[in-house]
């Protein structure tokens, strides 16, 4: 553990680790739907999501460096029952999110095969998605418990060979594809840029995009292993959040050239785009490589999030929030009974593959669940950043979101409003994809949403003093323990939180 925080990670680096906890070509197909239209959900979602997020996140990681995360921000304002919300949601929400993800890495390797009818028929075989799927993540699993050094070579090399050169191919490939003379699949008007509000379910699914973006304060987790992290943090956000938007967009518009909007299908158009894109060069060839790279990327995308977020919720154990059997952890520090947990829930989890009506209907629904719960997080996490303007106002911030209070206010109010506007249209079953029942589709979500949140609130109540280690140092107190004072109350002190003395 020691070993690990001595090691730097450089701007490249840590840009990287966001582009592959954020970036996914998997979800390219839904938004492609809407042709022209995308181009304004992306600029409009990163306006009041991802731009929010990366500015917010960057404040309370370097102002708050301790471990824990969201738990630490959501704690110094509001207190720790608050902060385990937070951080179970941001926990359990990958835990829902890995056979969404996972699926796509299934379809991937479907599409390996010589016969791309065959392909298609193998990815919609359910049996077969939910096979691979526990199969990708147990691999992720073995792999992540092997440490930092492990996962985050494999983010690095995996996100580069399985998100990025593939994101930059597509791209490539769809505007040549235009540009050649071929007749596009979208009419490429400027009014089409604008999108028909008249039709609310259009507005219903693009609320899906603002978990494109999720992921940025991901490895603010890991800040103070940053390399001059005031100043690197910063920036390595702001080229990955540029780098996000732009491949979405063009990405998404690439798809849309080559798949009739009748045929777009949620798990496999990305990978029939680019067999017809390779067909067109004269490379079909090429195809069943791409499907490698991209189940590579899957790969390595999961293994981050295995990681992440269990490590989060490992200090948050060891500071006494969760039983000593969560606390266990291997010789390379790594959360083996959190981890393990989190794997037995995907497997159970996944088997909503076998119960729903199709691929695609399970494939929407856990995304949905996915928003729901995730953006429960932003919410806290961007009322966090404003409360602790006020209730910790002379704290040392190395990046400040610039302005003062109104700054602060306009930046995180509009992804607080962004964030609820997101969370209301995902209870909105959409029309354009068959899930079942309507009214079931709502009360999965609305049932599992209140089972989720609940949770954390009755372990908070079943806590123990013994729960926590005092041999452990991994956690440290919240400022305002620290110097006797209550977050609901303003505490001026000027003192860099790792300078406070720690009581002992």
């Amino acid at each position: 553990m020691k070993q690990t925080e001595k090691k730097g990670i450089s701007i490249f680096a840590l840009a990287m680790l966001n582009v592959v906890a954020v970036v996914s070509l998997r979800g390219l197909p839904a938004e492609a739907e809407y042709g022209l239209s995308s181009i304004f959900y992306y600029i409009f979602a990163a306006i009041v999501f991802l731009v929010p997020v990366s500015l917010v996140a960057a404040e309370l990681a370097t102002g708050w460096s301790e471990k824990g995360g969201v738990f630490r921000w959501v704690g110094e304002a509001f207190g720790p029952k608050l902060a385990l919300i937070a951080i179970f949601m941001l926990w359990i929400e990958v835990t829902v999110w890995f056979p969404t993800a996972l699926t796509f890495g299934s379809v991937s390797l479907a599409f390996m095969g010589p016969n791309q009818t065959w392909d298609q028929s193998l990815s919609e075989n359910k049996f077969f998605v939910l096979s691979i799927v526990l199969a990708i993540y147990w691999l992720a699993t073995f792999v992540a418990l092997r440490g930092t050094e492990a996962f985050s070579k494999l983010a690095k090399w995996g996100g580069l060979i399985g998100t990025v050169i593939p994101g930059v191919i597509l791209i490539v490939l769809g505007f040549s594809y235009l540009f050649a003379g071929n007749t596009p699949q979208i009419e490429l008007a400027w009014k089409d840029v604008i999108p028909d509000f008249s039709n609310f379910n259009n507005v219903v699914l693009a609320a899906s995009i603002f978990l494109f973006y999720a992921g940025m304060e991901m490895n603010a987790i890991h800040v103070k292993e940053v390399d001059n992290a005031p100043r690197n943090y910063p920036i390595a956000i702001g080229i990955a959040a540029l780098g996000t938007v732009l491949v979405f967009v063009l990405g998404t518009l690439a798809i849309a050239f080559v798949i009739p909007q009748s045929e777009i299908n949620l798990t496999q158009s990305l990978l029939v785009a680019y067999h017809d894109m390779f067909v067109w060069a004269g490379i079909g060839w090429a195809a069943p490589v791409m499907a490698a790279c991209l189940a590579l990327g899957v790969l390595a995308g999961v293994v981050g999030w295995v990681a992440g977020p269990s490590s989060a919720l490992l200090v948050v154990a060891k500071g006494g929030y969760l039983p000593r059997f969560w606390q266990q952890t291997n010789k390379h520090g790594m959360a083996t009974h959190i981890m393990m947990a989190q794997a037995l829930l995907v497997t159970l989890i996944s088997t909503v593959f076998v119960v729903l009506p199709s691929v695609q209907a399970a494939y929407q629904i856990l995304s949905q669940l996915t928003i729901v719960l995730y953006l429960i997080m932003y919410l806290m996490m961007f009322a966090a950043a404003i409360y602790l303007r006020y209730s910790q106002p002379n704290r040392p911030r190395p990046y400040k979101i610039p302005g003062g209070s109104l700054g602060m206010w306009l930046i995180a109010g509009l992804g607080f409003i962004g964030s609820l506007t997101a969370f209301l249209f995902s209870f909105i079953p959409p029309s354009q994809i068959a899930v079942g029942s309507p009214e079931t589709f709502v009360a999965i979500l609305v049932i599992l949403t209140i089972v989720f949140v609940s949770l954390p609130l009755v372990i908070y109540k079943a806590r123990k003093p013994h729960w926590r280690d005092p041999e452990v140092t991994d956690f440290a107190p919240f400022t305002w323990e620290i110097e006797e004072k209550h977050p609901g109350v303003i505490n001026p002190s000027d003192k860099v939180t790792h300078t406070l003395h720690q009581p002992n």
